[in-house]
């Protein structure tokens, strides 16, 4: 069994470094314009659509990285949702948690530039906010956030390949810290709603496929 679960998740961080691959690239090239640009004392003249050409790169790497149901979610709700991995929890926390919610399926809502949110996708209970940041350091003017996209990336990947680090390094508040637990609340009834009409239609072309043959 352990063998069974070593192997799987060599495959899994394998996977992620193949998708991550790009991100990276793009910002050594970030990287290297930048000093470049210093070496000759140029400076970097502001682009009004930068930002706007960043966010679209961003969206197309994300699209490529995550499956086919967390990028529409992300498309059509703006944030992605990510399955908890630790049997006990958030970074195995009981005082996170609760020892009475030891094994129970917990979930977590990824935001772009906030935090990420954790909850029990059975009742809508929020459990902690989980503060992270990922500046972009390569950037030659202005802010150092990432692109939206790129900063929900970044969560996604952090939380796929090593959840319990993230949590554990993460300054964890209680719900309310810095996202209204009402917005939360409403956007988990809407992720609901959006997955029941998702699973209609899914389940009315099937029937028209069917009917067709």
């Amino acid at each position: 069994m352990t063998v069974a679960l070593c192997a799987t998740a060599i495959v899994i961080i394998a996977l992620l470094w193949e998708v991550s691959i790009p991100w990276f690239e793009r910002r050594a090239e970030r990287r290297r314009a930048r000093r470049e640009a210093r070496a000759h004392g140029d400076s970097v003249a502001y682009d009004p659509g930068r930002e706007r050409r960043a966010e679209q790169r961003a969206r197309e790497l994300l699209k490529s990285c995550v499956n086919e149901e967390e990028w529409a979610m992300y498309r059509d709700l703006g944030f992605v949702r990510v399955w908890g991995g630790q049997n006990k929890g958030p970074g195995g926390k009981p005082s996170g948690l609760g020892r009475d919610l030891k094994g129970v399926p917990y979930a977590y809502l990824i935001y772009p530039h906030k935090p990420i949110v954790a909850y029990l996708p059975q009742t809508g209970r929020l459990l902690n906010e989980y503060c992270v940041e990922f500046p972009d350091e390569t950037r030659p003017y202005g802010s150092a956030r990432l692109p939206d996209s790129d900063d929900v990336l970044a969560k996604w990947m952090a939380l796929n390949g090593d959840e319990r680090r993230l949590i554990n390094t993460a300054n964890m508040h209680l719900p309310g810290r810095q996202i209204d637990p009402r917005q939360v609340s409403r956007d988990i009834w809407r992720l609901g709603r959006w997955e029941r009409e998702r699973l209609d239609r899914a389940r009315r072309q099937s029937g028209a496929e069917s009917g067709a043959a």
